[in-house]
């Protein structure tokens, strides 16, 4: 349902997007994860049709993107990060607004709106003004605007930046019975805890791919053991261990620290070494953060684990 091949979008001497190549099936959800400014949003935008490559090829539900634009935006739903909800309409104005932009008959307009409603959980809320939405509100009534013309293709643009545990929740329980239908969603997202959901996952930075592959096969790309250690001072662990621990990888994840090593006991004396106090430190599974990380510092590229 999508493909790109090569895709390259440049502003001046900077390719935001770089040669970037993949597919994702129907009824799949895909995920580009990588973090602010590695090429997500310009992505979403080449592939909506919002604007043309400046080399390279992509196709959206068999559509060309740069030769068939129109076409392409009839297929697809798209919610960008800055979704156009109007503030001043209610829950039911802003629904009843992009049925008419996307040509939904107005005799099947009734039925439609109401499945959304009860859909997304909003039924309640369909006379509230939409400015006055709680930001999860927001992003639901977004995804039932986006879904008001029954598209085969959703992009979504960080659907969930700054959206409460909760309602990050709820809006991925509204995905999973998207995909019952055969709707292919792509989602692009800087958290990559949120990477675990997806049936498959495309790593970007700098505009280039990096990885891509199911996310438990990415794990597989770390080699070397991965510890975890914590300790009272992590910050103050990782600057004295870097020096010590010159050819492997230390990092801070939350309130532990993370070490991606070939030898156990050589972490273990860097610790005493640095005369280091800490609680414990353990062998454990790498999580895709890990991946990451350990690819941008390996200087892989391209690859593809799918």
């Amino acid at each position: 349902m999508i493909r790109t091949e090569n895709l390259t979008k440049r502003f001046g001497s900077i390719a935001a997007v770089d040669g970037l190549t993949l597919s994702v099936a129907e009824g799949e959800l895909f995920g580009l994860v990588g973090p602010d400014g590695a090429g997500k949003t310009t992505v979403m935008r080449l592939l909506a049709s919002v604007m043309n490559p400046t080399s390279g090829s992509a196709w959206v539900a068999g559509k060309d993107i740069a030769r068939e634009s129109e076409a392409v935006k009839r297929e697809i739903g798209y919610m960008s990060q800055r979704f156009g909800l109007y503030p001043d309409l209610t829950v039911m104005e802003n629904l009843e607004f992009y049925a008419d932009i996307y040509g939904t008959p107005r005799s099947a307009q009734t039925q439609t709106i109401g499945q959304l409603l009860e859909f997304s959980n909003l039924a309640p809320f369909k006379r509230r003004l939409a400015g006055n939405l709680s930001g999860g509100m927001k992003q639901k009534l977004g995804l039932a605007c986006a879904l008001i013309h029954t598209p085969k293709v959703l992009l979504l643009d960080e659907p969930t930046n700054g959206v409460d545990p909760v309602s990050r929740r709820d809006f991925w329980r509204i995905l999973y019975r998207l995909l019952r239908d055969k709707v292919t969603i792509f989602v692009s997202t800087a958290y990559l805890d949120e990477a675990e959901r997806f049936n498959r996952v495309a790593m970007i930075h700098q505009g280039r791919l990096i990885a891509c592959g199911r996310p438990e096969t990415l794990k597989e790309m770390v080699r070397g053991a991965l510890l975890e250690v914590r300790c009272s001072d992590p910050r103050g662990a990782v600057r004295a261990l870097r020096p010590l621990l010159e050819g492997d990888l230390v990092g801070m994840f939350g309130d532990r620290i993370h070490i991606l090593t070939s030898r156990r006991d050589r972490a273990e004396q860097a610790l005493r070494a640095a005369q280091l106090p800490f609680d414990s430190i353990r062998a454990i599974d790498p999580e895709l953060e890990d991946v990451f990380v350990s690819l941008l510092s390996g200087g892989e590229g391209d690859n593809d684990a799918a």
